[in-house]
C-alpha cells in the first residue's frame, strides 16, 4: 500500500509523457490539473488525514510541472492545484499547510538546479547511435551528471546496455524517484561538481550554455585518457568535438574525448589540453 502511494505521483507522470508530446500549451496543463484534481478526490478519504491528500496532488502536480518547457509553465502547472483548491474552499486547512507548495516546489527544483539546468528530460531516443561513435567497452562506467527523474539513464542504458549506470542528483525526492524507476542504475544524491569524475569511462550532461564552462574545466581536470564528456544540445565551445550525432530533431549530441583539444574562440586553431601536454612530455 505504501509503495503504490508512492509511486502514484510517478505513474501518473509517465501516463501523461505520451499526451505530452501531441497537446499544446495549454492543453498539457489543463490535463494536469485535471489529474491532480481527480487524484485528490481518489485519495480523499476519512481514514487518511486530509493533509496528506492535499500533498499527494501537489506533488503530483509538481512533478508533472517537469514536462513543460519554460519556467513560468512549470509554475503555473506546479501551483495550479493548491491555488485552486485555495480559491475553492472547499477545505479549511492552517494557514501554515499552504506553504507546502512553496516547499514542495524547493524540494524538487532546490536553488542550485536553476543555477545549472532545471529539470530538462533526455528524449529516449537522443542517445541511440552514441555507441556507434564512442564505442565503450563491456560493463564500462558511464554517469549521468544532474539525472533529474532518470531520462538520460533510460536513454544511456539504450545505447549501452551492458554498462554500469550511475546517476547523481541533487533533489533528495527525484533521486528517491529516480531510484524506484531505474533499479538498475546506482543513483546517488549529490552535487556533480563535487563529485569525483576520474572513474568514469564516460560523462554524460544536459545542461545549460552557462554552466558547460564549469562542465569542461572539471572534464579536463579528471577525465582519464580514453573517456568521453557527451553533452547533449549544448556544444562546449572551449573544446574541438569528435563528433556530433543527431537523432531528435533539435537535440544534437557533442562527443568529446580526453586528452581534450581545445579550440580558440574563432575556432581556427587548435590547442592541446594539459594532459594531452603531459603525455607528449
Amino acid at each position: 500500500m505504501l509503495h503504490d502511494l508512492v509511486t502514484c505521483p510517478l505513474f501518473f507522470m509517465s501516463a501523461l509523457k505520451p499526451l505530452h508530446f501531441l497537446l499544446r500549451w495549454p492543453l498539457s496543463a489543463l490535463m494536469a490539473w485535471t489529474g491532480t484534481w481527480a487524484l485528490f478526490l481518489f485519495v480523499l478519504s476519512p481514514r487518511l488525514p486530509l493533509l496528506f491528500a492535499v500533498a499527494l496532488a501537489t506533488s503530483t502536480g509538481v512533478l508533472c510541472s517537469v514536462m513543460a518547457g519554460t519556467f513560468w509553465r512549470r509554475l503555473a502547472i506546479a501551483a495550479g492545484f493548491p491555488l485552486s483548491l485555495l480559491l475553492s474552499g472547499s477545505i479549511t486547512l492552517p494557514a501554515w499547510a499552504w506553504l507546502l507548495p512553496l516547499l514542495l516546489i524547493l524540494l524538487i527544483y532546490p536553488m542550485n538546479a536553476w543555477r545549472d539546468a532545471p529539470l530538462f528530460p533526455t528524449p529516449s531516443e537522443a542517445l541511440r547511435q552514441l555507441e556507434q561513435h564512442a564505442p565503450l567497452k563491456p560493463q564500462a562506467k558511464i554517469l549521468d551528471a544532474g539525472c533529474g527523474l532518470g531520462h538520460g539513464l533510460i536513454a544511456l542504458r539504450l545505447a549501452y546496455p551492458d554498462a554500469q549506470l550511475v546517476g547523481i542528483e541533487w533533489s533528495w525526492p527525484l533521486r528517491i524517484l529516480t531510484a524506484l524507476r531505474c533499479p538498475w542504475a546506482k543513483i546517488r544524491q549529490g552535487d556533480i561538481w563535487k563529485a569525483d569524475w576520474r572513474s568514469y569511462d564516460m560523462v554524460y550532461l544536459f545542461q545549460r550554455p552557462e554552466s558547460m564552462p564549469r562542465a569542461v574545466a572539471k572534464a579536463r581536470a579528471e577525465l582519464k585518457p580514453g573517456a568521453w564528456l557527451v553533452s547533449l544540445e549544448f556544444v562546449a565551445l572551449e573544446l574541438q568535438a569528435q563528433a556530433s550525432v543527431q537523432t531528435v530533431e533539435g537535440k544534437p549530441v557533442w562527443l568529446y574525448q580526453a586528452p581534450f583539444l581545445l579550440a580558440d574562440e574563432k575556432n581556427k586553431s587548435i590547442k592541446p589540453s594539459p594532459s594531452a601536454q603531459k603525455k607528449k612530455k
